[in-house]
């Protein structure tokens, strides 16, 4: 399907699934960590039946999921740029049964989506405190993207343990340095952390990416640290970067 693209805008393809999406270097473009969180989610082929992409940008990580799962998936977005811009790769991959697109504040998600209904949550979100003394992208949209400035940590928190049912996931990709605040806040709205995983520029480098898994009124502890995901060897990414990447090991 062909879709109307801005001045600024082309379309990439994440090759390992067959998607297409559009993309901005003056708006915003998906990084790895958005390739990072959809490969982690789990799902369940009969059991998952509603999706949320919570802070979804221009729509990456649902675009991603809607490979592995035929559950409905709702994108959630302040950005109107950024929500138009998911809409159109919705259409442009002939996703629309699958996939909607809000286009509000994430503190209204229940007056789209029923509290307690959802399966999964996945959110790659601001990973920045917003201080006034923060060095801030100059760019709007990319400064909305990078630092807490419409939403934040705990706000994101409390609306995915809201929509989730009981035992249903929310899964994360944040900053190590920041995995401390996301604990608490989980355990603080209800959701118990279950998996986490470290990923590392290199073998020999500190981790700049975490991603976790967590259950709504889960059993305490129990929490599972996998092997971590180290993402380039040299220059080049790894085979399990490229993997996901591409779907070989190219």
């Amino acid at each position: 399907m062909q879709v109307n693209l801005h001045e600024d805008e082309r379309i990439d393809q994440l090759y390992s699934k067959g998607i297409q999406i559009i993309q901005s270097k003056d708006v915003f473009s998906f990084s790895l960590d958005a390739v990072l969180l959809a490969d982690f989610v789990r799902t369940t082929q009969h059991r998952t039946k509603q999706i949320v992409d919570m802070c979804a940008g221009n729509g990456a990580v649902g675009l991603f999921l809607s490979e592995k799962t035929a559950a409905h998936i709702t994108m959630i977005e302040i950005q109107t740029r950024l929500a138009d811009m998911a809409h159109r790769s919705v259409e442009l991959n002939d996703l629309g049964q699958q996939i909607s697109v809000v286009n509000d504040d994430l503190k209204n998600a229940d007056q789209y989506i029923p509290k307690d209904s959802v399966d999964v949550v996945a959110c790659n979100p601001p990973y920045f405190v917003n201080y006034k003394t923060s060095e801030k992208n100059p760019n709007r949209y990319l400064a909305i993207a990078r630092h807490e400035i419409t939403t934040n940590l705990n706000e994101i928190v409390s609306s995915a343990a809201g929509l989730l049912k009981m035992n249903a996931k929310l899964f994360m990709v944040y900053r190590p340095d920041r995995l401390t605040d996301l604990i608490v806040a989980l355990r603080s709205h209800r959701l118990e952390p279950k998996r986490l995983q470290f990923v590392r520029p290199r073998i020999k480098e500190d981790a700049n990416m975490v991603l976790v898994e967590a259950i709504k009124d889960g059993k305490p502890n129990g929490l599972k640290v996998n092997r971590d995901i180290i993402t380039y060897d040299g220059d080049d990414y790894t085979d399990e970067v490229k993997k996901m990447l591409y779907g070989t090991n190219r």
